[in-house]
């Protein structure tokens, strides 16, 4: 892509749409660090109240503080926890469960039961007995207390659920490298292309001073009666553009650290300073190996475990099939009493146990297993496909950024090779313009090409480090 190194590629412009502030000024950015780190919690201080901290970061380091701050990886590591919880409940079901009970009734009446009148002989010789015999049975107080023991003997789908606990841990570990490996990879990005706006700033300020100079010169020539209004005014046109720009250059590079901190998981109103460099050379360095395998990328792991998970849940559905048993126990104590007292002093009290044998023998569910089953093997037969599809992406990523890196490095040559003549040139025409020998439309022409030459290095460094990046993200070597 042709593109001026001053105008931020896509993915700085979404970054930096996620921070929509006033920007800090680049003095600010780069202030010189005070020793050690800046303490990291600040207790319930709301934002103004806490003191601005200056960090001072390598790429490695910027990266390390994101896998710490950056609500994405928290996330991901509280996904990890939550399954481990999960896990827990899982392991419950294969253990004891142990229930106690206990409880206390005030019979404010007694209840009535009613029996036959022929039951029980006459009451009054020589009197029928009545038809019904209403009878209170019971006390005014009872009481019970008691424990009960439940215990799994065999059960298909908790067995099941205790293989799989920790390939699901796996997965959501492998869900939080991969989540890691993205942000490294706009981390990378980001930091390297606000290393290069560093040097750009310089070789801005630079041709300022040129053209400054070039001013200078020039209106004393006008005076001198050796050039004309329209050099000057020429000059100065030349000038103003490039303070101008300068000024949007600076605007992009704080947007682009904001970007970097919502990124990292950094306060915005803390100071950003990064350490490491970034030269020709370190971009070149390096070999694209034509050998990779799909198992170092962390997305086709995840398939794979994802594939591991759907042949548990085929297991599950099977061993719903098989019969399953377990064991409950009970004691308790019942207590009766016609006073409160009776209760309270324990002399009414009957113990009872019973240890029993439960087994549930599956026979008609109205083929509910059996689709479940066949469910979940498409599901597993779409993994599988995912798995193929992943392998052909794979593929494409690595040629597309080997293709990609190979064009960034021959084009990064050409436009170094570009820039250094556009500066021979201009070089050359200024000390003509000096000795009169040259115009002022030719050195206006070879500022204007110096300028476009440096931009399209830099462009080129960006997208060829860029490339290199993508490349190693590719592979799962990133």
């Amino acid at each position: 892509m042709n593109r001026r190194f001053n105008t931020w590629g896509p993915g700085l412009l979404i970054i930096g749409a996620l921070a929509i502030v006033s920007p800090q000024t680049m003095q600010a950015q780069q202030a010189t660090p005070p020793q050690g780190k800046a303490p990291g919690a600040q207790g319930r201080q709301t934002a103004s109240q806490m003191q601005p901290q200056i960090y001072s970061f390598s790429l490695k380091e910027a990266i390390d503080y994101a896998a710490k701050n950056s609500a994405r990886v928290k996330n991901a590591l509280l996904d990890y926890q939550i399954q481990e919880q999960t896990n827990r409940g899982i392991t419950s079901q294969a253990l004891p469960q142990i229930d106690g009970s206990a409880g206390l009734t005030d019979y404010f009446k007694i209840p009535t039961s009613v029996v036959p009148g022929a039951s029980f002989p006459a009451f009054v010789p020589g009197t029928p007995n009545p038809k019904l015999v209403p009878l209170a049975f019971g006390t005014k107080y009872s009481s019970n207390a008691g424990i009960t023991l439940k215990q799994v003997l065999f059960d298909g789908q908790v067995f099941v659920g205790l293989q799989a606990r920790q390939t699901s841990l796996d997965y959501y570990r492998k869900n939080q490298e991969l989540t890691e490996q993205n942000l490294r990879a706009n981390i990378n990005k980001v930091y390297y292309q606000l290393l290069l706006s560093r040097t750009q700033i310089a070789l801005i300020d630079a041709n300022i001073g040129r053209t400054q100079e070039l001013l200078h010169n020039t209106t004393e020539l006008f005076k001198n009666g050796f050039a004309e209004r329209l050099d000057v005014d020429k000059a100065t046109v030349q000038l103003t553009n490039l303070q101008s720009g300068k000024v949007q250059t600076l605007y992009n590079i704080d947007n682009g650290y904001l970007g970097l901190k919502v990124l990292m998981g950094m306060p915005i109103r803390d100071s950003l300073v990064l350490t490491d460099t970034l030269t020709y050379d370190m971009v070149r360095e390096g070999v694209l190996a034509d050998d990779y395998k799909y198992t170092d990328r962390r997305d086709y792991q995840l398939l794979q475990i994802n594939k591991k998970l759907n042949e548990f849940d085929i297991s599950r559905y099977k061993k719903m099939y098989i019969p399953t048993a377990s064991l409950t126990a009970n004691y308790a104590e019942t207590g009766y009493g016609i006073d409160f007292g009776d209760i309270t002093g324990g002399h009414y009290w009957y113990p009872s146990s019973y240890v029993g044998l439960n087994i549930n023998v599956p026979i008609f569910d109205g083929f509910n297993k059996s689709a479940n089953i066949r469910k979940s093997k498409l599901v597993l037969q779409q993994t599988q496909n995912n798995l193929e599809a992943m392998q052909i992406t794979i593929d494409n990523d690595v040629k597309d950024a080997q293709l990609k890196f190979g064009a960034a490095l021959a084009s990064l040559d050409y436009e170094k090779k570009n820039m250094d003549l556009a500066g021979s040139v201009y070089d050359q025409t200024r000390k003509k313009f000096e000795q009169g020998l040259g115009s002022n439309t030719e050195i206006t022409s070879a500022q204007t090409d110096l300028v476009q030459a440096q931009n399209n290095y830099f462009n080129a460094l960006y997208n060829a480090v860029s490339a290199k990046i993508d490349y190693q993200n590719a592979i799962g070597k990133l």
